[in-house]
């Protein structure tokens, strides 16, 4: 995994082993630094700090990709945790022009080994885009009811 970015309780991560290949989409993760087995044991600011996560991560996404000229339709979110409790969110994108795991199908799971990763231009404009989404007011600690969540 290469580190996206990090928060108070979670890292953002792409994954190096996609399930969707970078110019179908991408794959990027999100995991709590703490082991839990699911979302029912995130306490409520663990919870809220997730959801604005994977908000911000989806928004900083499509930027990045859509900067890269690889148009998202979509992102599928996916709790994960199947094989050993521990909860993960998987974000999955859904190009408009996808060559492997085309738009409108469901994803199938597993990496190919003609799958690529994230490049390390689409990080690095995915943290400058999280960066700047962090410091608007929508999303600030104090709207969302955090106490200095990152």
């Amino acid at each position: 995994m290469v580190l996206i970015y990090e928060t108070k309780h979670f890292v953002v991560e792409a994954h190096q082993k996609p399930e969707v290949d970078r110019i179908d989409g991408g794959h990027v993760k999100i995991t709590p630094k703490k082991d839990f087995e699911d979302r029912t044991q995130l306490s409520s600011q663990e919870a809220i700090e997730l959801m604005r996560l994977t908000i911000i991560t989806g928004r900083a996404m499509k930027f990045a990709l859509g900067k890269q000229g690889i148009e998202l339709q979509r992102i599928n979110y996916q709790d994960n945790g199947n094989w050993k409790p521990h909860l993960h969110i998987h974000l999955y994108g859904r190009a408009k022009d996808a060559r492997y795991q085309k738009f409108g199908d469901p994803i199938i799971p597993g990496h190919r080994e003609e799958y690529q990763p994230l490049n390390n231009k689409d990080i690095v404009l995915m943290k400058q885009e999280m960066d700047v989404l962090f410091g608007t007011e929508e999303f600030s600690d104090r709207r969302w009811g955090l106490s200095n969540a990152l």
